[in-house]
């Protein structure tokens, strides 16, 4: 059975991917939301798309569709909101008896979890959660290797992520750490995520730097010790990318090793969205440890900078030692 997808963010810089799988998995958009109207990138997806640039009329218009028929209601609720809004929209999902399927951070506080599993059992609806890494083909390599290994071995991980951000990032929802979370929950989420879904529990962590425009530290897991680094600042990209005129760096090391998995991103929700509609998704208890650990390092206050920090809080290319704040 074909089913009926509705999309509240359509003009957001991730919607693309949902529209790409809604198509892609044979179902259909069948309404959109977004306070701009900038949307004409539907187009390329979806004809006879109803859109809203209000949430009481789309609201109104999806709950008609509720009570029409089996065949003619909103079956998803795909959400591609800033952070804070996930947890209201979910809820909507779910009152209208569509399954929610929702992009990072599913919530930005543990204990909002408990609620909405409160309300999954109450309407019987299922909560998804983009967890895209987690189907990379890479990344399922290596942990079925991790898996083969004796228990007590450990890894050492470096971890870095530089993604370049103008000042718009700032003034937008991105920039302000009660709607995004800050840095680590807004851009490193999902490779926290990956990274426990590999090496097991956190055992350990610190904060060793921060500010609003990056964040690094070290966390102690079941099978491996990882140096992380994140930032949005220009500066902080290695020469050999910007000799590239490249605007992101992602690199993931184990054992000194570099783990390739830069390219196939563009394919990821789909493969997400074909397990969802197959009863396979990632819900809510898969979140949890990330979301838990996301919160614990935006209310961590840094420490002294130490001989296991990673590289990039060393120096910052001149030789100059990085200050905790």
């Amino acid at each position: 059975m074909r089913r009926n997808f509705a999309l509240i963010g359509v003009g957001g810089y991730i919607a693309p991917r949902h529209l790409q799988a809604i198509r892609d998995t044979g179902n259909v958009l069948v309404a959109a939301l977004d306070k701009s109207d900038s949307v004409g990138i539907i187009d390329r997806y979806f004809d006879n798309v109803s859109f809203f640039t209000e949430f009481e009329r789309f609201d109104r218009h999806a709950e008609k569709l509720r009570r029409m028929s089996e065949e003619q209601r909103i079956h998803y609720v795909s959400i591609c909101t800033p952070n804070y809004l996930h947890d209201s929209h979910i809820r909507f999902a779910l009152r209208i008896g569509a399954d929610a399927i929702c992009e990072k951070p599913l919530v930005l506080n543990p204990w909002n979890l408990d609620a909405l599993a409160l309300m999954e059992e109450e309407t019987g609806g299922k909560i998804y959660n983009i967890l895209q890494l987690r189907v990379h083909p890479a990344i399922v390599a290596l942990k079925e290797q991790i898996a083969q290994e004796p228990p007590g071995k450990k890894h050492n991980i470096d971890l870095t992520y530089i993604t370049s951000r103008g000042n718009w990032y700032y003034v937008s929802w991105k920039g302000d750490i009660e709607k995004s979370g800050g840095v680590a929950t807004n851009i490193g989420i999902h490779f926290f995520d990956m990274l426990m879904w590999i090496f097991g529990e956190v055992k350990l962590l610190h904060v060793d730097y921060k500010d609003e425009h990056k964040i690094g530290g070290y966390l102690e897991l079941a099978r491996a010790n990882v140096r992380w680094f994140l930032s949005l600042d220009k500066s902080d990209l290695p020469e050999e990318a910007r000799t590239k005129g490249m605007s992101t760096y992602r690199s993931l090391t184990m054992n000194g090793e570099e783990i390739e998995f830069s390219d196939g991103f563009t394919e990821l929700h789909t493969a997400v969205y074909r397990n969802i509609l197959t009863g396979s998704g990632f819900g809510i208890e898969d979140a949890r440890a990330s979301i838990n650990l996301a919160y614990q390092i935006r209310h961590s206050q840094p420490v002294r900078i130490n001989d296991h920090c990673h590289p990039r809080l060393k120096g910052n290319g001149k030789g100059q030692m990085l200050k905790a704040i």
